[in-house]
């Protein structure tokens, strides 16, 4: 009887509990039928994808990358940086930084390059043991043609693709129907069931309808191998101010609309702390982080229109936009819809890209 007895509680004990799965990307309670919300998993994969600039004395070459490790550490293709005297990247909330290559392929069109401002930032989780299927769901997020963070959905439409490209010989190759054009080189293939990063989009076809992604598996043991081996001290690092200082009107006007439109996505989906570090220092000195965010959770919902920006004095450039914001009314179950014209100053501070100064308008 005592036995019974403590079978029945150990059971009842056990079954009164909620199995919670701890994910980098969002944290649901254990259900078969529960899959990742697909606006969550890319904006958790776009804080990991990095935008890579390529530079020498005649081009630029601009491709993707994805953060790997704790270390700082980018994965990319080598055909994105192998002729690069000077690598800057760009990351999802518009920092600039200059990378150094720890290691590259040189018949696998495969490299890591390393940032060591982006070190101990959070990274998504890569599939490791298992190869993905014909007939998987996958997301594709890259740069194409230098529109950051460009997303595609398609499915594994082919495996084990054999073929070589402008000497990179290409092996088991995922063949993908999201498009790979342009900028996608070298960013992350997720697979849509899972939020796990699988591969490395490489190559696509001219007319963009089929692409081809290298498999993370076939390639993580050359990766672990060049990030263990990479010392700090012997890598070279270009200067970012130089960069900036040789940007043009319109990739600065390009890289304030960016900014914008995360801060103002950031809080569509919830991410305050996203948000909040885009404000400039001042910002930050006089709205406290839970003030910014008292601020805004009872948003229901939040739209905005196309940004537009042009540039004033003191190398400032003004961002604007109309916002119509759904709140809850404080203690109803109703809510009421508001529009707003946004104005944003946004500037350089210690070679990054802020909003120095934000206000609203009710229309």
């Amino acid at each position: 009887m005592a036995g019974i007895i403590s079978i029945l509680k150990i059971y009842d004990n056990w079954n009164s509990k909620e199995l919670t799965i701890n994910n980098p990307i969002v944290n649901v309670v254990a259900d078969t039928t529960t899959s990742l919300d697909l606006k969550s998993i890319i904006h958790e994969a776009e804080k990991s994808v990095i935008q890579v600039e390529g530079q020498n004395e005649t081009s630029t070459i601009t491709g993707s990358g994805f953060l790997y490790n704790e270390k700082g550490d980018i994965i990319t293709n080598a055909h994105v940086i192998q002729d690069a005297d000077a690598i800057y990247v760009r990351t999802s909330n518009a920092e600039i930084y200059p990378a150094a290559v720890i290691g590259i392929g040189e018949n696998d069109d495969i490299a890591v390059i390393r940032v060591l401002q982006l070190a101990g930032r959070s990274t998504l989780p890569l599939e490791e043991d298992t190869l993905a299927e014909i007939g998987d769901e996958v997301i594709a997020l890259g740069s194409p043609h230098g529109f950051q963070n460009t997303v595609t959905l398609g499915i594994i439409s082919g495996t084990e693709r054999n073929f070589s490209v402008d000497g990179f010989d290409y092996s088991n190759a995922y063949q993908i129907s999201a498009q790979i054009s342009h900028g996608n080189s070298g960013g992350p293939l997720i697979k849509r069931e899972t939020g796990e990063i699988i591969g490395v989009n490489s190559v696509g076809t001219q007319d963009g309808t089929i692409g081809f992604s290298i498999p993370i598996i076939e390639v993580l043991d050359q990766i672990k191998q060049w990030s263990n081996e990479a010392q700090n001290e012997q890598l070279h690092f270009s200067n970012v101010t130089d960069l900036i200082r040789s940007s043009d009107s319109e990739q600065n006007l390009e890289g304030a609309e960016y900014v914008t439109d995360y801060f103002l996505e950031s809080i569509s989906i919830r991410d305050y702390v996203g948000a909040y570090t885009l404000l400039g220092s001042s910002l930050q000195s006089e709205l406290t982080y839970t003030e910014f965010r008292n601020s805004y959770i009872d948003v229901v919902n939040l739209d905005f229109a196309e940004i537009s920006s042009s540039s004033t004095e003191n190398n400032r450039i003004k961002t604007t936009t109309e916002v119509t914001i759904e709140r809850k009314i404080p203690n109803k179950e109703e809510t009421e819809k508001e529009t707003y014209l946004f104005e944003f100053q946004i500037g350089y501070e210690n070679d990054q890209l802020k909003i120095l100064n934000y206000s609203s308008s009710e229309k």
